[in-house]
């Protein structure tokens, strides 16, 4: 990486958390007028942030090669995520159907009690260990548990299904090599609906299924666009247009769009009724809001444990924003806490 850009990094990194510091009410003066959608207003920090967010030139990615776009979505992780110490922090590799993909264990305890297999965001496209590795450092070191994190193959090089079969060989591996612990699912955006399909996809598994599913703003419908489009469709981060980005890339048959294992808000009934537990974390500025929201409705009509949590004045990936500000940790400290719950750790 040039000496340049991680200097600017740093910068940007630094005028970010100086801001994200500053107390509420001159946070509101750099924001703006309040924003208020649908009946949410728009948290002040975040506000600011996406101020100077979409005032920066070439700040969508989707207008870019896919070097410079997966480049910029690993820098936009350092510089709003945060890096919370863990005991153990390991680079492993995982045995998959087409070979191997990489990994990343974390550990902040000497034994664990319990393990999180975990998918990063990035529309099946962008994102890596480094782009998630802020939030599951948040989560080893504020559960007790195991997080390994996945590195699971990109499209359009691997176009659906290869990310569904790493993610499912990946948790097979992992459960597996952990046969006396109880094994987590959890992910965002892309991750959380590669999550929920993992879920799908090992029931009836003789090893068994996840233990639990924990799915942050998860993608479950790629086949339809709900009302959160309309109304938040730009100027909120992930905006309609990359979402239509994401999906080009990620499907080589528009049909595929209706395949559960693409867009789980399709699934039958009765597929459902088998899933573990679930926790639905989903930002109310977020264009994938109302399919999260339906998803997890669909899961409590089918008789699955389900809770719901609408973080109403943030946007989209705001896991990845811990180092920034005090909602977002506030925020993901409580979907940790029904994580932890759900494998009966509390």
């Amino acid at each position: 990486m040039p000496a340049s850009f991680v200097a600017s990094e740093r910068l940007i990194r630094g005028v970010i958390r100086t801001l994200g510091a500053l107390p509420e009410p001159v946070q509101r003066v750099i924001a703006g007028r309040p924003v208020v959608v649908d009946g949410q207003r728009l948290y002040t920090e975040v506000q600011m942030a996406l101020r100077l967010l979409n005032a920066l030139p070439g700040s969508d990615f989707s207008d870019h090669s896919l070097e410079r776009a997966r480049a910029q979505i690993d820098s936009e992780a350092r510089i709003f995520g945060g890096s919370m110490s863990v005991a153990t922090v390991e680079d492993i590799e995982i045995p998959t159907r087409a070979g191997a993909v990489a990994g990343r264990r974390y550990l902040n305890a000497r034994e664990a009690e319990g393990t999180v297999v975990y998918f990063h965001g990035g529309g099946w496209v962008l994102g890596s260990l480094d782009s998630a590795d802020s939030v599951c450092r948040f989560i080893a070191a504020t559960s007790g548990l195991e997080v390994i994190s996945v590195d699971y193959r990109l499209a359009p090089e691997h176009p659906f299904p290869a990310a569904v079969e790493d993610a499912i060989d990946s948790y097979h591996w992992v459960r597996e090599n952990r046969p006396n612990s109880k094994v987590a699912v959890a992910g965002d955006s892309a991750g959380g609906n590669l999550s929920a399909v993992v879920s799908l996809a090992t029931v009836g598994d003789p090893a068994g299924a996840p233990d639990f599913q924990l799915l942050f703003f998860p993608v479950t419908d790629l086949a339809d666009k709900r009302g959160s489009y309309r109304l938040f469709s730009d100027g909120y981060f992930l905006t309609e247009k990359q979402m239509d980005w994401y999906r080009e890339h990620y499907l080589a048959r528009p049909a595929d769009a209706l395949d559960p294992f693409v867009s789980p808000l399709h699934a039958e009934a009765t597929a459902l009724a088998g899933l573990p537990p679930a926790h639905v974390a989903v930002s109310g500025f977020d264009v994938l809001r109302d399919e999260g929201i339906a998803y997890a409705e669909r899961l409590k009509d089918a008789g699955v444990p389900t809770t719901l949590q609408v973080v109403e004045g943030h946007i989209h990936a705001f896991v990845n924003a811990t180092g920034v500000g005090r909602l977002s940790s506030q925020a993901l400290a409580e979907a940790t806490g029904h994580l932890v719950r759900g494998l009966g750790r509390d």
